[in-house]
């Protein structure tokens, strides 16, 4: 087969997965393992960093004898990743002080809850782009520091140090304690509420406000790097020395393998959580309508891109609550059958919120309900209902990527494991009013991780050669009357209405 190949890592919420990809953005070789979750309590949301960190030794070389490749056959490696999930690491050892705290722990509401009282909203809005969330790093991170013992005596000797999972990946990849190289990308580094999104760099009021010592911090850099982070080693999973130059979070990294690469491009990924981002080019467009300004992704020495994102916490993850807690189906793929059982939801609404409520209401307060029960329920409604809930929450951020934008989205560019499910899709482009398109790949975290990094070392040469491999397999076209879309709407948001403080904060 001819190359050159890129490989990317695709760290994600419940798996870990290697796809090599060539030239033409051809799947060559994919592995994935998925990893233990761990829930302490409720509301605790926890990883085994070191299990991670072995499930991506093993897709790494899986991907490699499944594509009959070596890792002197790879160019480039680059890395996507769950957004968020922190983690504390010794640099000598390699040794977590604490669980990585998964982007959905609530634990720090109380943390978040005084940076309100404190009359703070404003100010992390215009450093940041973001709302004070249990969502984000600084105050995981804040929480580790305060109730793990010994970290922060190290943290401030320079011993620990701090990493979203890109950065844990990246350090371990270049050599872990034999000189990892401690770095991340101004995406990673813009969810953490610490980060300046005007100078890319980490804000000192912001770390002063958070008690977190800035030795512990990595280097903020490209998400495509020509000067590369570093290189693996050949003791390592790849076997080889292969630069290590693309860094992206994976909801930026679909906006790049959407080849979402103009302003006024969107794209929506379906998994754990969905995540809607809108691309505003070099301008940071402040949100009044509950959304995120984000970094969507720096190539080189070029200026930023930004974007508006609308999170939304539980999607996927309602069905895999379906199949794990409740037994209605035994795998996730089935509950597309069993929601085709009846015609329509029944009236029921099932409101996810069970970290609260994210774009566009940032809810800490609110949690999961389901509404509108009668006799004559069975649990086809109830697996329609859970379908339909991501729709919905779709058009709740999608409103507000409007209203703040100014924008008409035309199309919906989707990805991400749902999107295989067609009565979801069609209810999608339903209740939205718009096509939703899905590409011939839907895995476009990880193509757009690639990118990053063949456009790096020059595997691909501009992102215009990047546009030209961008190709639709599927549109929905929206086959709803306008009436039937707005009452099912307006229902919906009554049962979010009723979501609200149930907990006591």
């Amino acid at each position: 087969m001819p190359g050159p190949y890129v490989m990317a890592v695709d760290q994600g919420t419940t798996s870990t997965r290697a796809m090599i990809f060539d030239r033409e953005s051809n799947v060559i070789g994919m592995d994935q393992r998925e990893h233990q979750q761990i829930y302490p309590q409720p509301g605790w949301v926890e990883h085994n960093p070191l299990e991670i960190w072995e499930r991506t030794q093993d897709v790494i070389r899986n991907a490699l004898a499944k594509a009959h490749l070596s890792g002197k056959d790879i160019a480039a490696i680059g890395i996507t990743n769950q957004r968020e999930t922190t983690i504390v690491w010794n640099k000598r050892t390699g040794k977590p002080y604490y669980n990585a705290i998964v982007w959905q722990d609530t634990r720090t509401d109380q943390i978040c809850a005084q940076l309100e009282r404190q009359g703070l909203a404003q100010l992390y809005r215009e450093r940041t782009g973001l709302p004070i969330s249990t969502y984000f790093s600084g105050p995981k991170l804040q929480w580790i520091l305060k109730n793990v013992e010994g970290v922060r005596a190290d943290a401030e000797r320079g011993e620990a140090l701090f990493g979203n999972i890109d950065t844990w990946e990246i350090w371990w990849l270049t050599g872990g304690p034999d000189g990892g190289i401690h770095v991340t990308d101004v995406t990673n580094a813009s969810r953490t509420m610490l980060m300046n999104l005007k100078t890319l760099d980490w804000d000192d009021e912001l770390l002063r406000i958070h008690n977190i010592p800035r030795q512990m911090l990595p280097q903020i850099r490209p998400s495509s790097d020509p000067s590369l982070y570093g290189t693996t080693k050949t003791h390592g999973p790849l076997g080889a020395e292969v630069p290590v130059c693309g860094d992206l979070g994976d909801q930026q990294a679909a906006l790049v393998g959407q080849a979402g690469l103009d302003p006024g491009m969107a794209k929506n990924t379906y998994g754990t959580g969905s995540f809607l981002l809108l691309n505003t080019g070099t301008d940071i467009v402040p949100s009044k309508s509950g959304l995120i300004t984000t970094a969507a992704y720096k190539f080189g020495d070029q200026a930023c891109v930004y974007a508006l994102e609308g999170s939304i916490a539980i999607t996927g993850a309602l069905v895999q609550w379906l199949r794990d807690n409740l037994g209605l189906i035994k795998t996730s793929p089935e509950v597309e059958d069993l929601a085709r059982t009846v015609e329509d939801n029944g009236g029921i609404y099932f409101v996810p919120y069970f970290s609260g409520a994210f774009a566009p209401y940032w809810r800490t307060d609110a949690r999961g309900l389901i509404i509108g029960l009668t006799r004559y329920i069975t649990k086809g409604h109830l697996a329609r209902a859970v379908l339909e809930a991501t729709a919905y929450q779709t058009r709740d951020v999608l409103e507000a990527m409007e209203a703040d934008s100014g924008i008409k989205l035309a199309e919906l560019r989707v990805d991400g494991g749902m999107v295989y499910n067609e009565l979801l899709m069609q209810f999608q482009a339903d209740i939205l009013g718009v096509p939703t398109v899905r590409p011939v790949i839907s895995e476009t975290t990880s193509l757009g991780a690639a990118y990053a990094a063949g456009l790096a070392t020059g595997v691909w040469s501009s992102p215009s050669e990047v546009r030209q491999y961008w190709k639709e397999d599927r549109r929905w076209q929206p086959q709803m009357d306008d009436a039937t879309r707005q009452r099912l709407y307006a229902g919906w948001k009554k049962a979010v209405e009723r979501s609200f403080g149930w907990v006591e904060l």
